[in-house]
């Protein structure tokens, strides 16, 4: 099966077992029997998945791990996922909206936040991003309202 990991380097997710499939809100574990990167995406093949009619069966699906498998990171960095819904407000205290989503551009990551108006906000940590409070649910930047 054909996989867009997230991780980085794209094959890292080879590193966790099991791996969830979820389609419809149902999440199923899957043991993974082989894997390898091929280009921009990932191939996996999971044991009982042993034809296209099967394999054409979770198309679509999405693949996630459990948190607790992901090894702690250092201090100022961050899982994408912990950033997703968290509040972003200026220096000013302007409110600015909640984290989205996160894209992966070739210079850094970029914040897109869902509020008034959709908003891209480099993730540039000391630059754009003066503080991260994961336990506060909130991300300070030094960002006008009108950029």
């Amino acid at each position: 099966m054909k996989i867009l990991s997230y991780t980085q380097p794209r094959e890292n997710i080879l590193q966790y077992s099991p791996w969830y499939l979820g389609q419809s809100g149902q999440w199923q574990a899957m043991e993974r029997v082989g894997g390898r990167r091929q280009a921009k995406i990932v191939i996996a093949k999971f044991r009982g998945i042993d034809d296209r009619d099967l394999a054409t069966g979770l198309l679509g699906a999405e693949v996630a791990i459990q948190q607790a498998q992901l090894e702690s990171l250092p201090e100022g960095e961050y899982y994408w996922m912990q950033l997703v819904g968290l509040r972003v407000v200026n220096l000013k205290g302007n409110d600015l909206g909640v984290v989205d989503y996160l894209l992966e551009t070739g210079a850094n990551d970029v914040l897109v936040l869902k509020g008034n108006t959709d908003i891209l906000i480099p993730f540039v940590q000391n630059t754009v991003v003066k503080d991260v409070a994961l336990d506060q649910g909130v991300i300070t930047v030094d960002w006008d309202v009108s950029w």
